[in-house]
């Protein structure tokens, strides 16, 4: 449980900018009385029999206050938990809630925090707000409370300054239910305590967007089920069913199935006893319907009965006006049902179940929190391989192993050293391919193991520009999606395809001038220089790349999220056509030289090796001759440099040797015939022209790679291969 004092000492940043005073209704005036005493006042000179039996439930408090001590000195005694049973009366729940839930010590403990958190969050546009807005009127919009300015305006405050507080959880749906309730009984500021320890203490891990939480105690709640009414669990085919019928139960502690006048009292007993009063409930509820649902053909049966349930109950002694009271509308319409009444409920649930233990409670937590991490983690699989396969060639088994090792990547680098910036990479709450991304040097080491152009002796230089093409975002980071189509390039593309690929990671954004600090390496790169070299691609390519990229993450500079741009981006997804190679940008002079270098480095090893180096020389000479023809026709003119300098690079290449050709020269140590102001380019189809001429090329190609072999030995490598690197 996170402690109450580690959460509440000072506000958590969040860059949503200047408050800025919009259409909505920002007061920052803090109400000072629960909205129950505005808009339900008790007449004191006209007691009905409802608010004399208030008066006298107020009357044991006191005496009980007398006896066992009064606020956080109290003693939690037999009588303290039946006259909870009973109902607290609605002059002390707001007080008693907040001594029973440790909210009372917060709040003494940070005095004037809530006015400031209010000051700075409201006028401030998030994800978070926008969704609060959006909930505002669905939060119990039958009370009169919320029908009002008064009651939006202090959930709005309450919700909005929780948000700016804790931005790991912002907002959920269901702590707008929550904190209505929560602002009817007690102050503002009190409500926003209450929140604080019901998020982050009561109810941990279940106000974000996995609900963990709530997942776990449905798993507990489905155990007391096995043990405590097994001919239900019997009857049901599918224990998934009270899964799905209890969520609300839990996140709502009740609220949203029971009338407000019956819930209240739900809420007394969980701020005394915790989530074991609504687990009690739960199991209360199931066994009085038992009968009904063993006859129950089919879930949508079952679901029905529970509702009507839950309809009929009422609560005899409350005090509120028969206007706000729900149960008491329903009450004619549905009279051939037996009202069942929430005080003899809750008193049943606590005869029945009460020998649940705190400990076996926390026990079975403990026990089913990694089964529920584990069905999310397989749905969060399912749904990334489902996307995925519709864009690649692999097999199922083959893509699923290459998940596996791209996720055990992802968790190695988190926990190689303590301080791995990695860990602020996995994020549970983001869409199913964004919850796992790697950088650079962890696709450094899954290349090297997986790539079958791996053998490159400039295979460092390659991965990084590999990277750089897949990181559209800018963030230097990629997603499973992004790294299974390359290698799905790599292993299954045709020749087109490849050649394609290896043209485009030779031109920006992909390609950058690459030369290691440590010439004893040759070609390697350190961790620290591959790094350095994957971020230049935010802004090395100038200032308009720069707000692309910024376009084209919502997230990114701009302190919140921007719907907008997602909506944006997720039409231009849908609209993205195939890419044409007429598209492609042409390739300059010193990037044609470094692909042809690579075209050297791959080749080394063949079979035919020989053949293939006398091929790339032939067709390099075929493209630079074609290129001085073109330019004289062009310019007949100006003077052109003669490309022989040029075509004596890759001739010489066999021979020298394969490390010799690997190392890239210094730009000054370049011909200076380069350097000219007629620099000559290539468009990517005079050399797929070319080289489609050349039966060398093709062959290599189209050389079919079996990608099980570098799975199986990933597999093996994977952990070695890290300290390696």
């Amino acid at each position: 449980k996170v402690a109450a004092s580690s959460v509440s000492d000072s506000p958590k940043d969040f860059d949503a900018g200047p408050s800025k005073m919009g259409q909505r209704d920002n007061s920052k005036t803090v109400s000072t009385e629960a909205l129950m005493t505005v808009y339900h006042p008790q007449d004191a000179e006209n007691l009905d029999s409802k608010m004399l039996k208030e008066k006298m439930k107020e009357q044991s408090w006191n005496i009980l206050f007398v006896e066992r001590g009064h606020g956080v000195s109290m003693f939690r005694t037999k009588k303290t938990r039946d006259l909870v049973v009973r109902g607290i009366p609605e002059a002390l729940r707001g007080e008693l809630w907040l001594l029973f839930s440790g909210a009372v010590n917060d709040m003494a403990s940070n005095p004037g925090y809530y006015t400031e958190l209010v000051e700075k969050s409201l006028g401030t546009c998030t994800l978070a707000t926008d969704e609060i807005e959006r909930d505002l009127r669905r939060s119990l919009p039958e009370h009169p409370a919320f029908q009002s300015d008064t009651g939006i305006s202090a959930l709005r405050r309450v919700l909005t300054a929780y948000a700016y507080r804790n931005p790991q959880i912002g907002y959920c749906q269901a702590m707008n239910i929550l904190t209505s309730v929560l602002l009817l009984y007690a102050k503002e500021e009190e409500a926003f305590w209450l929140l604080v320890a019901v998020c982050e203490r009561m109810l941990p891990n279940y106000f974000n967007r996995r609900i963990i939480g709530a997942l776990v105690d449905q798993a507990v709640f489905e155990e007391l089920i096995r043990v405590h009414l097994p001919q239900l669990t019997d009857h049901m085919t599918d224990m998934t069913f009270f899964s799905s019928v209890s969520l609300s139960w839990f996140l709502t502690l009740f609220i949203s199935v029971l009338p407000i006048e019956s819930a209240v009292n739900v809420v007394d007993c969980f701020f005394y006893d915790g989530i074991k009063a609504i687990l009690q409930l739960g199991l209360a509820v199931l066994e009085y319907n038992m009968e009904k649902l063993l006859t129950c053909k089919d879930d949508a049966e079952a679901v029905t009965v529970l509702n009507r349930f839950f309809d009929s109950v009422t609560n005899k002694d409350s005090p509120l006006p028969p206007a706000v009271q729900q149960g008491s509308n329903l009450s004619d319409a549905k009279s051939d049902h037996p009202k069942v009444d929430i005080t003899d409920l809750i008193r049943e649930s606590n005869e029945r179940y009460g020998d649940i233990r705190y400990e076996d409670v926390e026990s079975m937590r403990c026990r089913n929190r990694l089964y529920v991490i584990q069905t999310l983690e397989a749905t969060t699989k399912q749904n990334v391989l489902r996307v995925v396969s519709q864009d690649v060639k692999f097999s199922p088994s083959d893509l699923e192993e290459l998940y596996e090792l791209f996720k055990k990547e992802h968790f190695l680098s988190c926990y190689w050293n303590v301080n791995s910036p990695v860990l602020q990479h996995h994020d549970a709450s983001l869409p199913y391919l964004d919850q796992y991304r790697i950088d650079c040097q962890q696709f450094r080491v899954l290349c090297h193991l997986l790539s079958p152009w791996s053998h490159c002796a400039n295979r460092d230089s390659l991965a990084l520009w590999t990277f750089r093409l897949m990181d559209e975002s800018s963030d230097c980071l990629i997603n499973f999606k992004q790294f299974a189509c390359v290698l799905d390039t790599m292993y299954n593309g045709s020749f087109t395809d490849k050649l394609k690929l290896l043209f485009k990671l030779h031109i920006p954004p992909a390609f950058t001038e690459v030369e290691s600090l440590s010439p004893s390496k040759g070609s390697d790169l350190s961790k620290e220089e591959l790094m350095h070299f994957s971020q230049l691609s935010v802004s090395s390519v100038g200032d308009s790349l720069e707000s692309d990229s910024l376009k084209s993450s919502p997230e990114k500079g701009k302190g919140k999220v921007d719907i907008q741009a997602y909506l944006k981006q997720w039409q231009d997804e849908l609209l993205k056509k195939e890419e044409n190679i007429k598209d492609l940008p042409r390739m300059n002079q010193s990037q044609f030289i470094q692909f042809s270098k690579t075209l050297y480095n791959l080749f080394h090893g063949d079979p035919e090796e020989e053949l293939l180096y006398r091929a790339i020389a032939v067709v390099t000479s075929l493209l630079l001759k074609m290129e001085e023809v073109g330019r004289r026709l062009q310019s007949p003119t100006s003077p052109v440099k003669s490309p022989a300098v040029i075509m004596e690079m890759p001739a010489e290449i066999p021979r020298k040797g394969q490390e010799e050709s690997s190392s890239e020269k210094p730009e000054g140590s370049r011909p200076q015939s380069l350097r000219g102001n007629h620099e000559w380019s290539f468009a990517f189809e005079q050399i797929l022209a070319s080289l489609l001429n050349e039966p060398a090329f093709v062959r290599f190609f189209e050389k079919p790679h079996d990608i099980k072999v570098k799975i199986e030995s990933a597999k093996n490598l994977q952990l070695k291969a890290r300290t390696r690197v």
